[in-house]
């Protein structure tokens, strides 16, 4: 039996007939006080106030917090920095000065686990996942003589993991200290930009997030650094800090790349450029926006293997994946996908045009802006500042005798009325629209001012989908979902269902996640929604008779999809709705 339960039966907080009862039905000693706290004989409240003050009186280590998950780490810390009158710091929400950091060796604040963080006049701040280690404070206030040295606390995850930020910037130090001695040299800011070691800068920072899995680059000026992140899983990491003077000529020269205008740094740009990383070649859609300390440059890593992606293969069970080839035969009317910002519509708009391109049909597409180039296909860029919209390019595009058209997004009631006529009279018509589920595109675009018996005549089909994280296969284990949480989804779960997560590893950098796929709900339109539609049917009554029609919400194949050990019950909860 672990300490803390221990302590906790001699201090008569728990009995040991509790023990007993929960040991007789099977329950391991290492989780004996998760269950009390679960099944409430005592809460997990009392149980934290309880180590903390063991901690404050010497009796434990603050190691101890490793062996009970079930607490949160960082309240904790909290209640005992308030204890303890310190200050608990969360280092995400502050602006690091990485310069104080590397006045002290990598390998000293890695074996004391700590982190300076900032300075004054009279104060030097560090963070300690241990603030009880009198011998690491001490070790570290001779480094800085001239300063009081403030202890503050972080968790311990979280200083590694910033520990790990500057063991990386320390491997591209010899880089930036050549850009900065050829910054010095090199009086011209032209030359500047083409100052071989911020391509080189260039090409670490592509290859670090291309091989990190990211789908997207940010890099962010703020008061004192430069900071790089990448889109992992739909999830930001950061992946690489700068000094503040790197990221001037950093910028320039991605505008450079993407044949941006350099000087003008007021308005908000958009271009795009080719590079080959690791023997594949990869398209980058860069956009930049003025903020407070410099401009947001935003890269979007576009795979040209990804649009060759087939609807079966990007997560689509087998029964949506029939409705949707099916309705993607049809000889005329419109397909929607939809979905809010980042869930995958296009990457599904893409795979349905592989679906559909070939040497008989003629197929156009509109988009803003064209993501992926294709081949038999004709695809057509929206450019605004000609006057070049989705309704103008659709007009035109009707005279250009297709057979298949893709709209990247309908946007307003002109794109969608043109689109409507164009499924009616013979086109097949696949686009996206902005709405949480598949039933709601319907009154939305009632709302955008079409007739109801314009919608009934044209629409086929609707999909909704989102992206839901895959559990990394390199650390599944077995989840422990409270029963009250599980009672209140009982419907949708079999009896005696066991849940998976990932527990984190070097392979999914701890996140116990790697990947994404799709989870959706297709609603083909039979005669009979058509009818309901045609008469101006409210959103319950379509749903009431989809569901006798065999449809299944994004919910319940998402809960599949969890249930299979695809990804994790919480996951399923953050991204869909019962």
């Amino acid at each position: 039996m672990d300490r803390v339960t221990v302590d906790l039966v001699e201090k008569n907080h728990i009995t040991q007939k509790q023990i007993d009862r929960l040991t007789s039905r099977g329950v391991t000693d290492d989780t004996i006080l998760e269950t009390l706290t679960k099944i409430g004989a005592v809460s997990a409240n009392f149980v934290k106030r309880f180590i903390v003050e063991q901690i404050r009186l010497g009796r434990y280590n603050l190691s101890i917090l490793e062996h009970y998950h079930f607490l949160d780490e960082s309240s904790l810390l909290e209640y005992l920095a308030e204890v303890m009158e310190m200050e608990y710091l969360d280092l995400d929400s502050i602006d690091m000065d990485y310069r104080l950091a590397e006045r002290i060796s990598l390998s000293q604040l890695k074996k004391y686990n700590a982190l300076p963080i900032s300075q004054d006049d009279i104060y030097i701040t560090v963070v300690f996942s241990d603030p009880l280690d009198i011998q690491a404070q001490e070790a570290i206030q001779r480094l800085f003589p001239r300063r009081v040295l403030k202890v503050s606390i972080a968790t311990s995850s979280q200083i590694q993991a910033y520990l790990f930020k500057l063991e990386i910037k320390d491997s591209v130090k010899e880089l930036v200290t050549n850009i900065r001695t050829e910054l010095n040299t090199i009086g011209n800011s032209e030359d500047q930009q083409e100052a071989s070691s911020i391509l080189q800068l260039i090409d670490v920072i592509l290859k670090a997030c291309i091989n990190g899995r990211a789908s997207d680059i940010h890099i962010e000026p703020t008061e004192k650094n430069c900071v790089v992140r990448g889109r992992v899983d739909g999830k930001l990491t950061e992946i690489f800090i700068f000094d503040k003077d790197i990221y001037p000529p950093l910028a320039s020269r991605m505008k450079l790349l993407a044949n941006l205008d350099i000087a003008e740094k007021r308005k908000p740009q958009d271009g795009r450029f080719s590079a080959t990383v690791k023997d594949r070649e990869f398209d980058f859609r860069i956009s930049t926006l003025p903020i407070l300390y410099g401009e947001s440059i935003v890269m979007r890593i576009l795979d040209k293997t990804k649009a060759l992606v087939k609807l079966n293969e990007a997560g689509m069970d087998e029964d949506s994946y029939t409705k949707i080839h099916k309705a993607l035969q049809a000889p005329f009317g419109i397909l929607l996908v939809t979905g809010p910002t980042g869930s995958g519509k296009t990457t599904t708009l893409y795979g349905a045009l592989n679906e559909l391109r070939s040497v008989e049909d003629k197929v156009i597409t509109v988009e803003d802006p064209v993501e992926y180039r294709m081949n038999l296909i004709q695809q057509v860029q929206v450019n605004a500042k000609v006057g070049l919209s989705f309704a103008d390019a659709l007009r035109s595009i009707l005279r250009q005798d297709p057979d298949k058209i893709m709209i990247g997004e309908i946007r307003d009631q002109e794109t969608l009325e043109i689109a409507i006529k164009a499924a009616l009279t013979g086109h097949l018509v696949i686009s996206t629209l902005h709405t949480n589920d598949a039933v709601s595109s319907i009154p939305r675009m009632v709302d955008m001012g079409i007739e109801p018996y314009l919608i009934s005549g044209a629409l086929i089909a609707v999909q909704a989908q989102r992206l839901i994280r895959k559990i990394c296969t390199h650390c599944k284990t077995e989840d422990n979902i409270p029963k009250h949480t599980l009672d209140s989804y009982k419907k949708h779960i079999p009896e005696h269902t066991v849940f998976r997560k990932g527990a984190g590893c070097r392979e999914c950098n701890g996140t116990g996640y790697m990947g994404r796929e799709m989870i959706s709900e297709v609603l083909p339109i039979s005669e009979d929604i058509s009818s309901l539609i045609a008469k101006g049917a409210s959103k319950d009554d379509i749903m009431l008779q989809a569901r006798k029609e065999g449809f299944v919400d994004i919910f319940s194949n998402g809960m599949q999809k969890a249930i299979d050990g695809i990804t994790t019950f919480e996951e399923i909860l953050k991204v869909a709705k019962a």
